[in-house]
């Protein structure tokens, strides 16, 4: 069962023929790596043509222009084809342990294959130099269902492998680019609600975090809460929980059924006082992980930023 992995780069020389080394040194060897280059400015592309002159057989590479990693990711989905069982998503800047996809490929393969499935881990949070830091993210506490992923993402998207029934569910609509939070957190998203996703807390990734991650982990409680204090004044006013709600909607609305459609609907509304706000909390299903993280989510509905 081959496995395709899909990488984005984007000035990424520093660290990139580390990551592509620990993709090539996998123990599961059925596999191959597809490289869209989003138009980096560094020697990331020179790095990269040394292995698709190594591997020609493993190893391809696109040279594109700036789109950004939502288009990038996307790219690299549809020309990733579909003649292969799994697809894997990659960051520039990690190193992958030795038993990543073959854990993915394992667990995927005990599950029924007709239906979307996504595999995501925790991971091993690093310093630039890989020194390890702490597990990240935490286990979840709760479901791994719709009813979390539409207000909060915890799939690391170097972590995730989905089948090609997943693939093919979501190459088949095209959202609009700017509704989507990230990558990772769409996928998330449309698989809990039309398929099922599976987390394995066993570590299977080395994340580095160093002052040019784009998204990055958590290294302490305070960081945490920084983090927290940017997202909310940085997106006050935005909506973007909303607005990716509302593209899912109108991407998967004769798909998803029952209580999900319903839920969906229910958070859709309008809730314009703080009657219909606290009313709206009594409905939903839906949460976070983790006690403060669910409050937050509350106080957030209370006072009208969600």
């Amino acid at each position: 069962m081959h496995v395709k992995v899909l990488l984005s780069t984007f000035n990424g020389e520093e660290y990139i023929a580390e990551q592509i080394e620990s993709i090539l040194n996998q123990d599961y060897k059925d596999l191959s790596l597809l490289i869209r280059d989003d138009g980096s400015l560094d020697n990331t592309v020179e790095k990269i043509q040394y292995f698709t002159l190594k591997y020609p057989e493993r190893v391809k590479l696109i040279k594109g222009h700036n789109i950004g990693v939502i288009n990038s990711f996307r790219f690299l989905l549809e020309e990733a084809e579909n003649g292969h069982s799994f697809y894997s998503f990659c960051d520039q800047d990690d190193v992958w342990l030795p038993h990543k996809v073959e854990t993915a490929v394992n667990t995927l393969n005990k599950q029924v294959e007709t239906e979307p499935l996504m595999h995501f881990t925790s991971t091993y949070l690093t310093d630039s130099k890989l020194g390890v830091i702490k597990v990240w993210p935490s286990p979840p506490t709760k479901n791994l269902f719709f009813y979390n992923a539409l207000i909060e993402n915890i799939a690391v998207g170097t972590t995730i492998t989905i089948n090609k029934v997943a693939r093919e569910m979501l190459l088949t609509k095209n959202p609009v680019e700017k509704n989507i939070i990230m990558h990772d957190w769409w996928f998330y998203l449309c698989i809990s609600a039309l398929g099922e996703v599976i987390y394995d807390p066993s570590p299977s990734v080395l994340y580095r975090q160093h002052e040019r991650n784009l998204i990055g982990g958590n290294k302490s409680l305070r960081d945490l809460i920084l983090r927290k204090y940017r997202s909310f004044s940085s997106n006050k006013g935005s909506r973007i929980l909303y607005h990716q709600a509302l593209e899912f909607w109108k991407c998967y609305e004769n798909e998803v059924k029952g209580d999900v459609k319903e839920q969906l609907k229910l958070f859709l509304e309008p809730r314009n006082n703080i009657l219909k706000r606290l009313i709206y909390l009594k409905k939903s299903r839906l949460h976070r992980q983790g006690i403060i993280e669910n409050v937050w989510f509350k106080f957030l509905v209370v006072i009208g930023y969600i």
